[in-house]
């Protein structure tokens, strides 16, 4: 049984101490843009994405308490003042804390695929999640997905068509194999080191 690790860390955020919807300016200190991650991990991907995008806010959210942890530790070994971490649901967290047309972009990254056919349902990434998530997109906002497992990426690409006001990034693909300038985190890495492929779906929101 894993024990539960108390987090103290100024990089670390409870939201049930945020208002509804939360005041992102308020918490960062300042109006940059703000990007969502889900499904932080460990916090490899959003270090490396917040050190080289120093002018947006970066929120690393996942449900592990121990992912949590090791995020804010590396953040602090980073120092790294763009990014906060919460323990948290996405769908719960989304539409409680935050505001509509806020997130610059969203990233998705391996997400666990549900291999069995029976648990698919499961999956967080399906055609009624992107179309809960559209309204909290700003216009020209980005949408970015990317899995290890095949059935998964082709689910997505195939889908991500009927998503209204969404504009595929990679057209005339689907899905590509490599994201030029995308950030890989380990996992991923360690994928590819085996020669197996990461699918990469890209779609932005159309500006109004």
């Amino acid at each position: 049984m894993q024990c539960f690790i108390q987090i103290v860390s100024p990089f670390y955020l409870r939201a049930e101490e945020l208002s509804s919807p939360a005041d992102w300016a308020d918490v960062f200190g300042n109006a940059n843009p703000l990007v969502l991650e889900i499904g932080a991990g460990t916090g490899d991907f959003v270090a490396s994405i917040a050190r080289d995008q120093p002018d947006r806010n970066f929120i690393a959210i996942d449900y592990y308490n121990k992912g949590c942890y090791k995020s804010c530790r590396r953040l602090e070994r980073l120092g790294l003042t763009n990014v906060r971490v919460l323990r948290e649901e996405a769908r719960q967290f989304i539409s409680e804390r935050v505001p509509h047309v806020a997130l610059a972009a969203v990233h998705i990254n391996c997400p666990d695929p549900w291999p069995k056919q029976r648990h698919r349902k499961r999956r967080l990434v399906n055609r009624w999640f992107l179309e809960f998530l559209l309204p909290f997109l700003a216009p020209g906002g980005d949408f970015f997905f990317a899995t290890d497992f095949v059935d998964y990426g082709s689910d997505v690409a195939g889908f991500m068509p009927e998503i209204p006001g969404m504009t595929n990034m990679l057209d005339p693909d689907p899905f590509r194999y490599e994201l030029e300038g995308y950030h890989l985190s380990r996992y991923m890495e360690k994928f590819i080191a085996q020669g197996k492929n990461i699918h990469f779906v890209y779609y932005r929101k159309e500006s109004l």
